[in-house]
C-alpha cells in the first residue's frame, strides 16, 4: 500500500533545517508509525491518548466497529468507558498544566485593518466559563442543541466552547447562510436556543445577522418549531448610541472589555451600523448576560461516544446532512493531524484562513491547535480587502510560521501576479497548506515558488466533513511532494480505490476512493438518522466508507484526488448539491422544471451551470434571470448563487424521463463530443441548447 521507498525525482522536499525540529522527521520514520497505526492502533492511539486529561479510563477494546451493512448497523465505538471534557483539555489543561495561560491563544483580526485584539489562553478560558455558566442560566444543559450564527469574532470560540462545556451540542450554521438555510438546520436538530450577532461586515458588504436570524426564527415558529430564546452579541453596533433594549451601556471598544487591544495608530473607518431588531420576549444581550457571570464553572464530564456537535454538509439528495461527531475520537484526531500535518512547535505562529462556520474552521482554527497549544490568527475579513496584499500583510505582521489556506483564494491572488506578494518579506513562514478541493499544479507552484519561496512545503490534505480531519496528506519533512497530490493516508487511514463492480484495484488505477476501516475522527452517524448515514456511506460498496470523490493512485502509490462521482459540486471549496439549487430554482412560480451541472472556473474550481425551462407564456429576460438568482441566495446563500442560467425550451432526457446530466455538462462547456445519446427521446434538444448557450467556451 505505501511504497517501501519515497521516489526521488520529479518531487519537492522540505528543506534540512525542517527535519532537524519535525516530529516525523523523514519517509522511513513515517512509514514505521503508519504501520504501527494499521496494524496496534491501540497502542498507536493509546500513546496519544496519555498526553490528554481523563476523567475516567476507557474499559473494554479500544476501538470496535461493523463498515459492513450486510453484517448488521454501521456503528464506530472508540475508547467506550472513558469521560472527559474536551473545553478542559483545550483550556485548563494549557492554563493549569501546561502552564500556558499567559500564551496568546488568538491574534484576531478584523475586518478593518487596525482593528484587533490579543486573547491569552487564561482570558479564553475565563470568557469561556462565564458563558457557560450563562448558557446554564437558561436551563441549557447536557446533550441539549445550541444553534450558532456568528461572524468570525472570538465570542465564536467562546461560545462553542462554552456548549462543550456543559455538555451541550453545538451546531454552528456559516454566516453566508440564508435564513431559510438556518432554519433547515434549527428545524433539524432540534435547537433549544440561538447565539448570533447584530452583524458584519465582509470586505465593504454589511450583513445585517440579526435580520436574517429573526427571519429565520420567524420561519421555525411558522413551522410549529418556536426557538425561544436569541442572545445577541452586540459586535457592530457596540459604540452606537442607539442600543436595543436590554442591551443598554455596551462595553467600551471591543465586546470582550478585559481582553487587551493593541493601539496601532491606525485611524478606524466609521461605518453604518445595522439596524437592530429586537423582540424582549426572545431576545437576549450578550453583553447584559455576561456582567456577573462567574468566570469559573466546572466541566461536565462526558463519555467518549457522546455528541460533541452537529455541522450541517450538502447532501446529494438536497437535504442537507446533520454529520455527528463525538467526544474522545474526535479530539485526539483533530490534536494529532494538526501536530504532525503541521509540525506544530511551541513557538509557531498558525493562521488557517478558513471559516469556523465549515468543518476547517472547527477542527483546524478551535480544537487541533488549541489542544496543542497553538497561538493562531483568527481573521474576520476577506484576502482582498482592502488590497490584494492583505494575507501576506497579517503573515509579516503577526509573524506567521503555518498558514493553510483554499486553492481558491490562491487562484484568485495569482491572478494580480507576485507583486503584491514579494513586498512583504514572509521569511517567517515555514509550512504552506491548501484545504477544500485539489490544489491544481499550476496554482501549487505559483504557491511554492512565490508565496514560500522555494522553501516552504506545501501540505496539500484531503479530508471532508464527515472525516473530521485530514485523511490523505503529506507530512512537511517527510512526505516527499508532488503537485496536485494529497500522496499518501495519514494514521490510521486505510484507503483503497475500487472498480465499479465494487473490487479493489491494486497499483496503478483509477476508481471510487473509499476507506477500509476508522480512524478516531470519522463520524458517528447523520443526526436523527441513522438509515441515510448507511445508505450514503456505506450500502454502494458494504465493507468500505464510500467518500463519494474518485481517485487515481500512480506508479509511485501517491493518491490524485479526481473530483466528486455523485451529484455534488465543488464551488470555491464548499460542496453543493445540484438537487438543492435545482430545488430552489423550480420554487420560483415561472420556472417548470430546473437542471443544475458543473462548469470548470479558473479561480472556484467549479461554477454553477443552470438550465431552467419555463412554464408556457413566460418569457426569459434580464429581469428572469435576476429574480432566479435572488431566489437561490435566500433559500441556500450567497455562495450557491448561479453563475450561468441558461433558458431550456427543452431537457435532454431518457426515454424514461431521466435528465441525462452528462449531456448537460457538455453543453456548458460547448463540448461537441457527447458519446452515446442513443438512449435520448428526443435528440434535437441537444442542438437547440448549444445554439442558446449563455457563455463562451471553457
Amino acid at each position: 500500500m505505501i511504497p517501501d521507498k519515497a521516489p526521488k525525482e520529479d518531487v519537492f522536499h522540505g528543506s534540512e533545517e525542517l527535519k532537524k525540529e519535525a516530529h516525523i522527521p523523514s519517509f522511513e520514520k513515517y512509514k514505521e508509525l503508519y504501520m504501527k497505526s494499521i496494524d496496534h492502533p491501540d497502542e498507536f492511539w493509546g500513546d496519544v491518548a496519555k498526553d490528554f486529561f481523563w476523567k475516567t479510563k476507557h474499559t473494554g477494546p479500544f476501538l470496535e466497529y461493523n463498515f459492513d451493512v450486510t453484517k448488521g448497523e454501521i456503528y464506530v465505538k472508540f475508547m467506550e468507558g472513558a469521560t472527559t471534557n474536551i473545553c478542559y483539555n483545550l483550556l485548563d489543561r494549557n492554563v493549569h498544566d501546561r502552564k500556558l495561560g499567559d500564551k496568546v491563544a488568538f491574534y484576531w483580526e478584523g475586518n478593518e485593518p487596525g482593528d484587533e485584539m490579543t486573547v491569552t489562553y487564561r482570558e479564553l478560558l475565563q470568557r469561556v466559563c462565564q458563558f457557560a455558566n450563562v448558557l446554564k442560566s437558561q436551563g441549557v444543559k447536557k446533550g441539549d442543541r445550541v444553534s450558532i450564527y456568528m461572524p468570525m469574532v472570538v465570542e465564536l470560540v467562546v461560545a462553542m466552547l462554552a456548549c462543550v462545556r456543559i455538555g451541550a451540542v453545538h451546531s454552528i450554521v456559516f454566516a453566508g447562510f440564508s435564513a431559510e438555510s438556518l432554519c433547515e438546520r434549527i428545524l433539524d436538530s432540534q435547537c433549544s436556543l440561538l447565539i448570533t450577532a447584530d452583524g458584519f461586515y465582509r470586505g465593504d458588504k454589511l450583513i445585517n445577522l440579526k435580520l436574517l436570524a429573526d427571519e429565520a426564527l420567524q420561519k421555525c415558529k411558522d413551522k410549529g418549531f418556536p426557538v425561544k430564546k436569541c442572545i445577541m452579541l452586540k459586535h457592530l453596533s457596540k459604540e452606537a448610541e442607539e442600543t436595543p433594549v436590554g442591551c443598554q451601556s455596551p462595553p467600551a471598544k471591543r465586546p470582550c472589555p478585559d481582553l487587551q487591544e493593541k493601539q496601532t495608530g491606525r485611524v478606524k473607518k466609521t461605518r453604518p451600523v445595522p439596524q437592530v431588531p429586537w423582540n424582549p420576549d426572545v431576545d437576549l444581550c450578550w453583553h447584559a448576560l455576561i456582567r456577573g457571570a462567574s468566570d469559573e464553572c466546572e466541566p461536565e464530564w462526558c463519555e467518549s461516544e457522546d455528541p460533541l456537535f452537529i455541522l450541517y454538509t450538502s447532501g446529494s439528495t438536497g437535504k442537507p446532512k446533520g454529520v455527528l461527531h463525538t467526544v474522545s475520537g474526535y479530539m485526539l484526531y483533530t490534536a494529532t493531524t494538526f501536530k504532525l500535518v503541521f509540525d506544530h512547535q511551541p513557538a509557531d505562529v498558525y493562521w488557517c484562513t478558513a471559516d469556523i462556520g465549515w468543518i476547517t474552521g472547527h477542527s483546524y482554527i478551535t480544537y487541533g491547535p488549541l489542544a496543542n497549544g497553538a497561538t493562531s490568527v483568527l481573521f474576520e475579513g476577506l484576502p482582498t480587502y482592502p488590497n490584494v496584499s492583505r494575507m501576506w500583510e497579517i503573515v509579516d505582521k503577526y509573524s506567521v510560521t503555518k498558514f493553510y489556506t483554499a486553492p481558491t483564494a490562491i487562484r484568485m491572488l495569482m491572478k494580480f501576479g507576485s507583486d503584491p506578494v514579494v513586498k512583504y518579506k514572509r521569511e517567517s513562514l515555514k509550512v504552506l497548506g491548501t484545504v477544500g478541493e485539489p490544489i491544481n499544479p499550476e496554482a501549487w507552484q505559483w504557491y511554492y515558488n512565490v508565496v514560500g519561496d522555494k522553501r516552504c512545503p506545501i501540505v496539500d490534505t484531503f479530508w471532508q466533513t464527515e472525516t473530521g480531519g485530514h485523511v490523505l496528506t503529506p507530512l512537511p519533512a517527510a512526505t516527499p511532494m508532488k503537485p496536485g497530490s494529497a500522496t499518501f493516508p495519514f494514521f490510521g487511514v486505510v484507503p483503497a480505490i475500487l472498480n465499479e463492480s465494487g473490487e479493489e484495484l491494486e497499483g496503478p488505477s483509477e476508481g471510487y476512493l473509499v476507506f477500509k476501516q476508522p480512524w478516531p475522527g470519522v463520524m458517528r452517524t447523520v443526526y436523527g438518522n441513522q438509515q441515510r448515514f448507511e445508505t450514503t456511506y456505506f450500502k454502494k460498496f458494504p465493507g468500505y466508507y464510500v467518500t463519494g470523490d474518485g481517485c487515481r493512485r500512480d506508479k509511485d502509490g501517491y493518491y490524485w484526488i479526481t473530483g466528486r462521482i455523485d451529484d455534488m459540486l465543488n464551488v470555491s471549496g464548499h460542496l453543493l448539491s445540484t438537487a438543492e439549487v435545482e430545488s430552489a430554482l423550480v420554487e420560483h412560480e415561472a420556472v417548470a422544471e430546473a437542471a443544475v451541472v458543473g462548469r470548470p472556473h479558473p479561480v472556484k474550481g467549479e461554477s454553477l451551470y443552470c438550465f431552467v425551462t419555463l412554464n408556457d407564456g413566460v418569457m426569459y429576460n434580464r429581469s428572469l434571470e435576476a429574480e432566479l438568482k435572488k431566489q437561490v441566495r435566500e433559500k441556500i446563500g450567497a455562495i450557491a448563487t448561479p453563475d450561468y442560467i441558461q433558458n431550456a425550451p427543452g431537457l435532454p432526457k431518457t426515454r424514461s424521463g431521466k435528465i441525462m446530466r452528462r449531456v448537460l455538462r457538455k453543453i456548458a462547456c460547448d463540448e461537441r463530443d457527447l458519446g452515446d445519446i442513443s438512449t435520448l427521446a428526443d435528440s434535437s434538444v441537444v442542438e437547440q441548447l448549444f445554439q442558446n448557450r449563455c457563455c463562451p467556451a471553457v
